[in-house]
């Protein structure tokens, strides 16, 4: 809607952040693994010993509360910018789920709703995958808003800056003797080779998109400190087929790499990830950190964007530059590093199902 204190938002009554979600007691653990993994034929033992890494920490995923913590902030600042818009949550694979959120939308009169995920990268599980959840709940929820869904972000500055700001803010925390020569490790979730193969519209938009935010990181750490520090993107949290191949080398494989060639630090940089959910609190901060004491490397884990004021105003700034492209205006889109913004709308055939086509929203070809 339009506010005449603030830009112009209309023609979108709504913001609807959608995340993946998460467990909050011990009883919910294996049920959320089994959404989580339905249809890929997972054995219920493996689902038990994955969810052993809830049980560390309470059988409780941090993402629910999280993404609690990012609904006020970015509450705060539609408000604090003059925007008069209501901000619901759904998830794919948890409560709140993104139909009660759709219902609930329906029922406030909302007609037309703009989708932030939370996933700033392209693959099918980063990107078309949440379309196709939007496809579901749409379809189970009579008289559901229409949906567009805001672009890629992981090269959007309110994303870029707060991890150049951690990674210097990491860099710090070591020891005066390694700092220098410590490499930047960047932390992102694996996923299997053929996926990542067609990511976006002509294929490795995935690792492309990461590497692209990578080097835009480690160029502005270089014009801070005025040194080159060595710059590797690696893996975590691979699950699945052992028989199926997926992006490598696993964090824990090359930290061993680091040490062998002389390396005697790391900051590991979490870029895959917008907060401190179970992949950053579990395969970094407790699975990595203890590999690199166990071949004695200094190491530091930066922080995630989480709740830093740059990223939060980067969603009003989606929010508005989809706003005014929909009113057919032209805009700007604000992107760094060596790639374009990334489209508004997804191309046909991008990110692909792996498993055969599924209706999808959002995107050219629905």
């Amino acid at each position: 809607m339009f506010s005449p204190a603030g830009p112009d938002v209309s023609p979108y009554d709504a913001l609807l952040l959608l995340s993946f979600g998460g467990p909050e007691k011990p009883d919910d653990v294996v049920p959320f693994l089994e959404n989580v993994t339905r249809g890929r034929g997972i054995p219920r033992e493996r689902l038990e010993e994955v969810g052993e890494h809830y049980f560390l920490f309470g059988g409780r995923s941090p993402i629910n509360d999280q993404n609690r913590a990012f609904l006020a902030a970015i509450r705060e600042d539609l408000a604090g910018s003059g925007i008069d818009l209501p901000v619901y949550w759904g998830n794919r694979n948890w409560t709140p789920y993104l139909a009660e959120a759709l219902a609930q939308m329906r029922d406030d009169g909302i007609t037309r709703a703009a989708v932030l995920t939370t996933s700033a990268y392209s693959s099918y599980s980063s990107c078309r995958q949440y379309r196709e959840n939007l496809a579901d709940a749409v379809a189970e929820v009579e008289g559901a808003p229409r949906l567009d869904r805001l672009r890629q972000y992981f090269n959007h500055p309110g994303f870029v800056e707060p991890v150049v700001d951690a990674t210097l803010a990491g860099l710090a925390e070591l020891p005066d003797g390694v700092r220098e020569r410590a490499e930047l490790v960047f932390v992102t979730h694996s996923i299997p080779t053929e996926m990542a193969a067609t990511s976006g519209p002509d294929g490795d938009a995935y690792v492309r998109q990461h590497l692209s935010a990578a080097a835009e990181v480690t160029s502005r750490v270089r014009q801070e400190t005025g040194r080159h520090h060595e710059q590797s993107l690696v893996y975590c949290s691979r699950s699945g087929s052992p028989r199926t191949p997926w992006l490598e080398p696993d964090v824990n494989d090359h930290l061993p790499a680091v040490a062998e060639r002389g390396g005697r630090a790391v900051v590991l940089i979490p870029v895959g990830f917008v907060s401190d959910h179970m992949e950053v609190i579990y395969d970094l901060d407790t699975e990595a950190l203890a590999t690199a004491e166990k071949l004695g490397l200094e190491a530091v884990r930066a922080a995630t964007p989480g709740v830093d004021p740059r990223f939060v105003a980067m969603v009003r700034d989606l929010l508005v530059e989809r706003a005014a492209a929909e009113r057919g205006e032209s805009v700007e889109a604000s992107a760094v590093g060596d790639l374009r913004a990334w489209p508004g709308v997804c191309a046909v055939g991008c990110c692909p199902n792996p498993r055969g086509e599924r209706p999808a929203l959002c995107g050219m070809d629905a």
